[in-house]
C-alpha cells in the first residue's frame, strides 16, 4: 500500500536521540543538548514584532509563488551589500531550505539520473533526489584530508546518469568551506558536462575567525544557491528560505511553486522584512559572534578529554570529532551517553557512511555553562568507561 521510497528512507538518529532527551526531561533530569542543529536563541525581537503586526494588518492571504517582492528587494540588498548584483527576478522565496531542495530536485533531476553528494553531508539530501525518481552517489571525504572536496574527486566520480552535484558552504557537520578557487573549478566542469551545481549556502554570516568567505553568486551565475533563515537569522520555526537561480531557470521553478506549495508562508514573509534591519543585523552578529566563543570553548575541552578534531570549523555550529580513541563506535557511544548521562550528540552515521563508526557530531546550540556541564559530564563518563585520555 506505501511507496517503496518512503520504506528506503532512513531514520534520522538525532531526532530519536532528541526524544530520548525529552524523555528525560520529562522525568525532571537535566539534559546537556549538542544534538540538534538549531540556535538555541529566540527569533530576534524586531522580526518577532514584524510577525504580530503582520497577523493584525491581516497579511494572513496567499502570496505571489515567488514570494512578496518587498522581502525579495531586502534579500537582494542584502547582497549589494557583498558586492554581489543579483536581481530580484533571480530570487525566488521557498518555505524552508527543504522547500527550495524538494522544487530544486523537480526542476533538475528525472527518474533514473543520479546526483552527486559528500559524505560526510547532510542527511536529508539523498531523500530530495529519490523523491524526484532519482539517485545519489556520495563522494567520501577524508578527515586525513581535511575533508576536502576536489575537481579530481567530481571527475572520478561523474558518469553517465550523473546530472549534478551539491555542495555545501560552510557545510554540515564539519564547518568546512569551500575555496573559491575549488568550487570556480568544479562549477566550469560540470557546466562542460551540461549538468547543474546546487550550493547550500544556509550557514552563511555563520563564519568564525574571519576565515575567507565568498559566496557561490560571487563565482558563476549558473550556480543554483540556496539559502534560509533559519540559521544565521534565527527564524528555524518561520520556516522560511530563499532560492537564486539562474536567470533562464526562474519561469519553470515558479510553475513548480505554483503547484505544489502555491506560496512560502505570507506571517514570515513580512516578519522576515525585519530580519535585515540594523537592529536585527546587530542581534545576529552579536549570536554569531557568540557561536564562535562556543566553538573554542568546546574544542578546548574535548580535546582536554583526549578527542581528536581533524578540522576545526571554518562556519556553522558543529564540531566533528574523532572518538575513536575509546575504542566504543560511534553509533553505540552516543546511545551511551545520553543513556547513562544525558548528554545528546549525533553519531556520524546520520551523515553518511564513509568512516562515520569513529565520528560524532556536536552542535554548540547550547550556552558555555551547559558546554561545561556536557564536558563535566563526558569526562565522569570516560573515566566510568576505563577510557585514559
Amino acid at each position: 500500500m506505501y511507496s517503496r521510497r518512503s520504506s528506503e528512507i532512513d531514520p534520522f538518529t538525532v531526532m530519536q536521540l532528541l526524544h530520548r532527551a525529552q524523555e528525560f526531561e520529562a522525568q525532571g533530569r537535566r539534559v546537556v543538548h549538542f544534538e540538534v542543529g538549531e540556535p538555541d536563541f529566540t527569533t530576534a525581537p524586531p522580526i518577532i514584532e514584524a510577525g504580530i503586526e503582520a497577523l493584525r494588518s491581516g497579511q494572513t492571504k496567499y502570496t505571489a509563488a515567488q514570494g512578496i517582492q518587498p522581502l525579495r528587494e531586502k534579500i537582494s540588498a542584502y547582497y549589494r551589500d557583498q558586492g554581489l548584483d543579483v536581481p530580484i527576478s533571480r530570487i525566488q522565496i521557498t518555505s524552508g531550505a527543504s522547500g527550495g531542495l524538494v522544487l530544486l530536485a523537480g526542476l533538475l533531476l528525472d527518474p533514473g539520473d543520479r546526483m552527486l553528494i559528500t559524505d560526510p553531508g547532510y542527511p536529508c539530501n539523498k531523500v530530495f533526489a529519490r523523491l524526484a525518481g532519482a539517485d545519489t552517489k556520495a563522494i567520501a571525504l577524508s578527515a586525513q584530508r581535511g575533508f576536502e572536496l576536489m575537481l579530481a574527486d567530481v571527475e572520478s566520480a561523474w558518469e553517465a546518469q550523473d546530472r549534478g552535484i551539491l555542495l555545501a558552504s560552510p557545510a554540515n557537520p564539519t564547518g568546512t568551506m569551500l575555496a573559491a578557487s575549488t568550487l570556480s573549478e568544479i562549477s566550469k566542469w560540470v557546466a562542460g558536462r551540461d549538468g547543474f551545481v546546487i550550493l547550500d549556502e544556509i550557514y552563511q554570516g555563520l563564519v568564525h575567525d574571519d576565515a575567507p568567505y565568498t559566496s557561490g553568486l560571487a563565482v558563476s551565475d549558473d550556480l543554483f544557491v540556496l539559502n534560509s533563515f533559519s540559521k544565521f537569522f534565527g527564524m528555524t520555526g518561520w520556516r522560511l528560505g530563499w532560492v537564486v537561480l539562474p536567470e533562464n531557470a526562474t519561469e519553470r521553478f515558479t510553475k513548480l511553486a505554483q503547484n505544489l506549495v502555491i506560496s512560502p508562508s505570507s506571517i514570515a514573509q513580512n516578519a522576515a522584512l525585519e530580519a535585515f534591519s540594523e537592529e536585527s543585523m546587530s542581534v545576529h552578529r552579536q549570536r554569531a559572534s557568540e557561536f564562535s566563543r562556543r566553538a573554542k570553548q568546546l574544542a578546548a575541552g574535548l580535546l582536554e578529554l583526549g578527542f581528536a578534531i581533524p578540522v576545526m570549523p571554518a562556519g556553522a555550529f558543529y564540531l566533528y570529532v574523532d572518538v575513536a580513541h575509546t575504542g566504543i563506535p560511534s553509533d553505540e557511544f552516543c546511545w551511551r551517553l545520553i543513556e547513562e548521562y544525558q548528554v545528546a550528540v549525533t553519531p556520524g552515521k546520520d551523515f553518511g557512511d564513509f568512516e562515520s563508526d569513529r565520528f560524532v557530531r556536536f552542535a554548540y546550540t547550547t550556552d558555555i555553562a551547559s558546554i561545561d556541564l556536557g564536558l563535566e559530564r563526558i569526562g565522569q563518563a570516560l573515566a566510568a568507561w576505563g577510557i585514559s585520555r
